[in-house]
């Protein structure tokens, strides 16, 4: 996952990303910053999955709504390609803006996204409540990712790097 200040980062499920719900929180993120566009990038995915080996990228400008998200990243159950769409087929993601100064980092295993660039602890508050559910590091060790690990629980190494990297 990528580097921030301790504290200063959101983490939500992986798949929530992938939602048509969810432009507007990525479109907020650009706009703090004055970008004018999101760019979502596939930096993995199912590796089962026919033109394995390409991977793709979507660019939507920030005045563009959640059906115009939903239309580049999603599918439409009436075509049956749903496994041709970035929402099922993406593994790692990561999703920016031209300024560079927000980002989201998303592993579809273990099944969260990482958030950072927020302006100020207000903003990122009001972003919290309007478009969560989000959890610091110690709610999504908690909630986010056990199911991942199953029984054996999560991991005291990877517990401690990420609390190291993304805790306060």
């Amino acid at each position: 996952m990528f580097a921030a200040p301790p504290g200063e980062v959101l983490f939500c499920e992986f798949d929530a990303v992938l939602t048509e719900e969810f432009w507007p929180a990525l479109r907020d993120m650009a706009r703090w910053h004055g970008d004018d566009r999101v760019d979502l990038l596939v930096l993995e995915q199912d590796g089962g999955l026919p033109g394995c080996g390409r991977y793709p990228a979507v660019s939507l400008p920030v005045g563009a709504c959640a059906e115009d998200y939903w239309a580049a990243i999603g599918f439409d159950p009436a075509d049956g390609d749903a496994l041709g769409s970035i929402a099922i087929s993406a593994d790692v993601v990561a999703v920016t803006g031209p300024s560079g100064r927000w980002g989201c980092w998303g592993e579809r295993d273990p099944e969260v996204a990482v958030f950072r660039g927020f302006p100020s602890p207000a903003v990122r508050d009001a972003w919290r409540a309007e478009h969560g559910p989000f959890l610091e590091v110690s709610g999504a060790l908690a909630s986010y990712l056990p199911p991942t690990f199953g029984r054996s629980g999560v991991p005291e190494w990877y517990a401690a790097e990420l609390t190291a990297r993304y805790g306060r």
